[in-house]
Parts: structure tokens; C-alpha cells; sequence
């Protein structure tokens, strides 16, 4: 068994950057949370082994935060990007929910539409917001209990939206029955969005005015006391915040794991940017299946096919930067939609080129759209430049996405999906790819293996403007 020595918290922090994209926070939101409540939890004299599952729920605290955007979207006919950063100014009080509310619902959409979904949201709110928190609470627990974190992080995750007093979601837990890590989760949460949008006095005086109310009266002072020493605002506005985060995880500060640890965090990973969208659950493990048919049939090693179904299961983790009006999209994308669209690939390559474990992955991420004949996105590279890992993935990518029901169209049949992309072979696709899938494919009964359509005939893989992948 290969070991590899991998640094756990700079994974999970540059995939924490994923998640403050889905939940349209300006980057480094949750390593700037983790800066403030690990000071918290060090005041409070938490012991090691606490403060460093403390640590991790600050950085992974919105997990589950994907699994409830195309609800939004469904709900208050919104961008769930916009919608998620604008709420987190909203106090609770009922006048500026109502406020938000009326400004945010159908706000592009026709007037009827908009009056529907006001009147249904204005008329159940309650529940609503209640299902949408549940949601995501309950998703993000489970993902990190598949990462191998503590019951306790779980639950400091499960809590985050709970109050003080009693009147948060989802379940109404009211003062020191919340737990700890969450209390802290959500006073690092305001501190960090009312900083960035009005400065450090900004902050002090609404945790202050929601003392009680949302806050954990002591958290609230000890944070007051904290923060009046000094250097503490200019470090959490600092451009190496990232590596004074890194530099002060508790505990250990480098984990021995074996592949499978890689593995599992990959695949968690993949179930964050599957629940983005209804039309993209299971994608990428499906992918990952047909990137190691695809590989196995080209007899390629073990090792690299394990790298190949990690970039498989990661490649799309740039689609969290998407708003689901875009990615659920019932027609065709106006320019403006194509190119947001288009972003994802990027959003991946970034985000994955931080992780010295997942380095393949960020060149899968970056170029999965890419075309042989240089009509791809988002460089335009040609044969020349495509590696045969991305061509491999990307042929696992679209069969998936022609078999799998989309906004904009049913599910085709897998020989169907088979003959689009033989259409596209050497244009879109490498025909190795493609033979290969489908060899796999057919020593599973699962294809009729039939001849192969010419390769210079014209035709994509692709649906319109690209969105089948």
C-alpha cells in the first residue's frame, strides 16, 4: 500500500475555498472563520484534541451548503449565489426577512411568477426555511463523518443556525444545549460577513445588539476582548491569513495517510458538488466509474487509474461558483449565462492547483472541456496540448451527461449516447476513448458492440452551448 505524506489542513482549506464560492462568499471565508473562533476556543481553554475539531468545523462548516441551492432557486426564482451572500446581512427581525424577501423573490421573472412564489413563500417562510437549513445541516454532517472527522464536528455543523435564544433552525435548541463548536461557528460567521462589508466596528456592534439573541452572551465577550488586542483585525485582513491558519492547526501537523484517505476525501467531495443540482446527482461517481472502464480496458496501472478516478470524482468542483439558474436552465443559455457557465472549468483548475495531492486533478478540472480540434473551453487547447488523462475523463464526462436526464432534455440510451460520440470522434473526442468505453461497456452487456461511425463526420458531443456536460 502506498503511503504519502499529506497535510490534512492544507486539503481541507483550499477545499473550504469551494465552499464559500457555493455560498457566494468572497474566498477565504471560512479560513477567516476559522481564524476567528480558533482564538475563541484557545480563550475559552479548550484542550487540544477540542480545539482542533473545532478547527475543522470552522473550515467545513458549510459542507452541506450545495444540497439546498437548487431549492432556492426553485423558491424564490433567484440566483442562489446572490441570494446566499445577501442573507447573511438579514437580523431575523421580521422586518427585514420581509424586506429581503420582497427584493429577492422572481425579481427577474414575470410578474405572475413572481406574485405565485411571493404569496407561497410569504405564506409559508417557516417551514421553508426550515427545510432549507435541515437540508443542508444534515448533508453537510454526513459528508464529514465520510471524511473521517469527529461526531463532534458533525454536530457543530448540524447546529450552525441554531440561536441563543431559542428561535433559530432547525430545531429550535436554545442556549448551552446547542453545542459549543456551533455557537462559535456562527459568531465567527456574522464577525467575518460584517467585517468585509463594514469594518471591524461594524461587527462589534451587531454581535453586540444580537447579544443574547443569536449569541452566547460570554462568546460575545470574550470575542470583544480578544479583538481589542493588538494586530488582531489587521491579521485577519492579511494576505497571509491562509498560512497563519495553516501554521496554527492544533494538534498534529502533518497526517500519515494511505490512499484510501485520499480517496475517501475525493469522494465526499464529490457528493458536495453532485447536490448542487437535482440533474447532477451520482455524475460524479458515474464518471468516475467510466473514467476507470475507460482506463482498465487501455490497461493502464493501478496507481494512475486511482489518480484518474480522484480527478474524475473532483473535476467539476468548479460548478459551485455557478448559480443554479444557470446550471438548471430549462432552454438554451444567453451569452452572459454561457459564459458564467463556461467559469466552472476554471473555478476547478484554481481551486485544485492548491492541493499538492490533487495536482492531476486541477489539469482534468481545467481542461475537461477542451476539444481536439481547439473549439473547446476554456483555453481553446488543441490535440497537441490534451493530455490522454483529460481525453479520458472528458469522454467519461459526456457519455454520462448524454445518459442522464438534464433541465433541457431526457436521458438518451447508452447506444445512442455511444453514436454522439462517434460523431465527434477526433473533432471532440479521442476515438481510443471511445473505443474503449465502449468495449468496456459491452463486456457488460451493457452496449451492443456495432461499427463505428466514420470519424470525419461532422457532429458534437456536446449539447447546446455545451450544457450537456
Amino acid at each position: 500500500m502506498t503511503k504519502v505524506q499529506i497535510r490534512l489542513a492544507e486539503i481541507i482549506e483550499a477545499l473550504s475555498k469551494a465552499l464559500d464560492m457555493t455560498e457566494g462568499q468572497p474566498e477565504g471565508h471560512c479560513i477567516r472563520c476559522c481564524f476567528i473562533g480558533t482564538h475563541i476556543g484557545k480563550k475559552i481553554g479548550l484542550p487540544e484534541n477540542e480545539l482542533r475539531d473545532l478547527y475543522y468545523t470552522l473550515l467545513l462548516k458549510d459542507l452541506g451548503c450545495s444540497s439546498n441551492a437548487a431549492r432556492i432557486c426553485e423558491l424564490y426564482l433567484a440566483d442562489d449565489l446572490m441570494f446566499k451572500n445577501d442573507f447573511k446581512h438579514v437580523d431575523g427581525s421580521f422586518g427585514q426577512v420581509l424586506k429581503f424577501v420582497i427584493s429577492h423573490t422572481g425579481m427577474k421573472a414575470g410578474l405572475a411568477e413572481r406574485f405565485r412564489s411571493l404569496v407561497h413563500v410569504l405564506k409559508n417562510g417557516g417551514e421553508l426555511a426550515t427545510e432549507l437549513i435541515q437540508t443542508r445541516c444534515q448533508r453537510g454532517a454526513e459528508i464529514a463523518r465520510q471524511m473521517r472527522f469527529s461526531e463532534s464536528v458533525a454536530q457543530g455543523i448540524i447546529g450552525l443556525d441554531e440561536h441563543w435564544s431559542g428561535k433559530g433552525k432547525p430545531t429550535g435548541q436554545a442556549g448551552e444545549d446547542i453545542p459549543l463548536f456551533s455557537r462559535i461557528a456562527l459568531l465567527a460567521q456574522v464577525i467575518d460577513v460584517l467585517h468585509a462589508s463594514g469594518g471591524p466596528q461594524s461587527a462589534l456592534d451587531e454581535i453586540t445588539r444580537r447579544k443574547g439573541d443569536w449569541f452566547d452572551p460570554t462568546l460575545v465577550d470574550i470575542f470583544e476582548h480578544i479583538s481589542s488586542q493588538p494586530g488582531f483585525w489587521e491579521q485577519l485582513a492579511s494576505k497571509d491569513l491562509e498560512r497563519i491558519v495553516l501554521a496554527s492547526e492544533p494538534g498534529r501537523h502533518g497526517v500519515i495517510a494511505d490512499d484510501e484517505y485520499l480517496d475517501d476525501i475525493a469522494g465526499a467531495f464529490a457528493r458536495v458538488i453532485d447536490a448542487k443540482s437535482p440533474y447532477t446527482s451520482g455524475h460524479s461517481e458515474r464518471v468516475a466509474l467510466y473514467t476507470d472502464l475507460i482506463a482498465e480496458e487501455m490497461q493502464i496501472d493501478f496507481e494512475t487509474r486511482r489518480i484518474l478516478k480522484r480527478a474524475a470524482l473532483l473535476h467539476d468542483i468548479g460548478k459551485l461558483g455557478v448559480s443554479n439558474s444557470v446550471l438548471d436552465k430549462q432552454g438554451k443559455l444567453d451569452d452572459e449565462e454561457w459564459r458564467q457557465m463556461k467559469r466552472h472549468a476554471e473555478f476547478s483548475e484554481q481551486i485544485l492547483s492548491t492541493i499538492g495531492a490533487f495536482a492531476d486533478a486541477a489539469l482534468i478540472g481545467g481542461a475537461h472541456h477542451e476539444r481536439l480540434d481547439g473549439k473547446g473551453y476554456p483555453r481553446g487547447l488543441t490535440a497537441d496540448d490534451i493530455p490522454m488523462e483529460v481525453r479520458i475523463v472528458s469522454t467519461a464526462d459526456v457519455f454520462d451527461a448524454l445518459t442522464a436526464d438534464r433541465p433541457y432534455r431526457p436521458a438518451m440510451p447508452l447506444e445512442t449516447a455511444i453514436l454522439i460520440l462517434w460523431e465527434g470522434a477526433g473533432l471532440s473526442h479521442d476515438p481510443i476513448c471511445i473505443e474503449a468505453l465502449q468495449r468496456a461497456l459491452a463486456k457488460t452487456s451493457l452496449v451492443t458492440l456495432r461499427t463505428t461511425v466514420d470519424a470525419d463526420r461532422s457532429g458534437s458531443s456536446s449539447d447546446e452551448n455545451g450544457k450537456a456536460a
